[in-house]
């Protein structure tokens, strides 16, 4: 363990944010830069020797989490990192974007603040990348067999890095013009600089990984053909379809999916556009959805220059304790402020959009709302409530639905969904399909990125089990795991 007595000396500190006048003048993270170095061996300090780490099983992918904070408090950091990239592949993402279950299920958060384990892993690894410790790790020899991987999100990239380094030739499939799924095009800048996935994409490039932009299969490419070329076939093309919300005056201009608003956003700074077609700048804001994806909607708009943000919520305003039915070690529903919502803007909670209404010119200017409540499990109007505000700019982040059907990769698989619309799969994530292989999003459903990359890990054990007969690949999810965790 660490400090024997740290969690008893030593208050909870978390990392230091940015002036908000200065930070929604750019889009760097918003953490102040080696804020975290002074005091994160003694946050690691305060991890205490609890007997069952219950944070192992908050955690989808099993971090080590008190052998890594043992060896941060100890300073060595290169062991840190070794044991951080045992169960890890891309630790640099999910210690910035993961909203950390194993945080919840930390033993000392019973009844004290828990460990700052994210900031403590973001440190490991920020510095084991300064260091040079983060290497290429090609394999010994070459199996001789081939995959192809559809999508280059988390589930991919963690799938495509351990396929590679168990010696098959991987190729990944990706239908935008640059690699990283949605932490490339749907995460903002202020929260993941892209220059963390470039590297990442170096390194398995020099492991011998290959990449394929601008393809889409089931499109560009016939998917049952693609299936033919390829040995095995791992789909991680993540739930794509967003929720539409189909009230009256929709159709108007300036109401937008999250995933229109955000990838132009951050094309702006990867120097594609010079300005953003869909901007804030200067209009009244109002995004439904209260999750993570509307709360870098809300960032984006501060940074655009929005007039005013508006964040509209259909459920209740969560507590900012553990309720009785979330107890300890569950991940509970918690009020929390984001770094966007630091920023400013107002949150509206128990609230449904009824219509909207626009101009002479077919423009949105107003969106009309009402007041609702949870009555005997059922969602209902509160009569004399209804009230509209201005909405120049409206949108939507209500989550997602699935993986994308249009472009024909279901059917020209083959494949069979289950019963939410999602690509089935079995325990080992193979589909109906031999040799094709489902994770992430796409079999899962929208889902954490700690779960996308331990199931992109699980599902490329599956496959080299199906191309070798065994596998040495950690799998971090049993079917076990997976029907019992949220």
């Amino acid at each position: 363990m660490a400090d024997p007595k740290g969690f008893l000396s030593t208050d909870r500190e978390v990392a230091k944010t940015r002036p908000v006048d200065e930070r929604v003048k750019d889009w760097n993270e918003v953490y102040v830069p080696g804020s975290l170095l002074p005091i994160i061996s003694k946050q690691a300090g305060r991890c205490m020797d609890c007997g069952i780490p219950f944070c192992h099983n908050g955690c989808p992918l099993g971090n080590l989490i008190p052998e890594w904070n043992d060896y941060a408090y100890r300073e060595d950091w290169r062991e840190a990192s070794e044991r951080l990239h045992a169960t890890n592949n891309f630790p640099e993402f999910t210690g910035r974007l993961c909203p950390a279950p194993c945080e919840s299920a930390c033993v000392l958060g019973i009844n004290q603040p828990p460990v700052t384990i994210k900031n403590v892993e973001v440190t490991i690894i920020d510095k084991a990348w300064d260091a040079g410790d983060v290497t290429p790790q090609p394999p010994e020899r070459l199996s001789g067999k081939t995959v192809a991987v559809i999508g280059s999100g988390p589930a991919g990239l963690a799938a495509a890095q351990q396929l590679t380094r168990a010696g098959h030739t991987v190729a990944v499939y990706e239908r935008a013009d640059r690699i990283g799924g949605l932490l490339r095009y749907g995460i903002p800048e202020f929260k993941m600089e892209k220059r963390h996935i470039n590297r990442r994409i170096e390194q398995m490039r020099a492991e011998g990984t290959k990449f394929r932009t601008e393809t889409e299969i089931g499109r560009d490419i016939d998917a049952a053909k693609l299936r033919k070329r390829y040995d095995a076939v791992v789909i991680a093309a993540g739930a794509t379809t967003s929720r539409d919300l189909p009230v009256p005056g929709r159709e108007l201009n300036g109401i937008h999916f999250a995933m229109e608003y955000l990838p132009l956003a951050n094309k702006v700074q990867e120097g594609d556009l010079t300005t953003s077609p869909i901007t804030a700048e200067g209009k009244h804001v109002v995004v439904i959805g209260g999750g993570d994806t509307g709360a870098d909607c809300v960032g984006t708009a501060h940074r655009q220059g929005a007039a005013s943000v508006t964040q509209l919520e259909i459920m209740p305003r969560p507590g900012e304790e553990r309720s009785a039915g979330q107890p300890w070690p569950t991940f509970p529903m918690l009020y929390k402020v984001t770094s966007a919502h630091e920023e400013g803007g107002e949150r509206i909670y128990s609230v449904s959009t009824t219509h909207f209404e626009g101009d002479e010119d077919g423009n949105v200017q107003w969106l009309h709302l009402i007041e609702v409540e949870f009555k005997d499990g059922k969602l209902e109007q509160k009569p004399g409530t209804e009230r509209k505000i201005p909405a120049q700019l409206v949108t939507l982040a209500m989550g997602f639905t699935g993986t994308d059907q249009k472009n024909g990769l279901v059917e020209q698989f083959g494949l069979e969904l289950d019963e939410r619309g999602n690509i089935a799969r079995d325990a080992s994530f193979a589909t109906n399909v031999p040799g094709v292989f489902v994770a992430g999003d796409a079999g899962r459903g929208q889902s954490l990125i700690v779960w996308a990359i331990a199931e992109g890990r699980s599902a490329a054990r599956g496959v080299d089990r199906y191309l070798a007969g065994a596998s040495e690949l950690p799998a971090p999810i049993s079917p076990t795991d997976r029907a019992l965790m949220v």
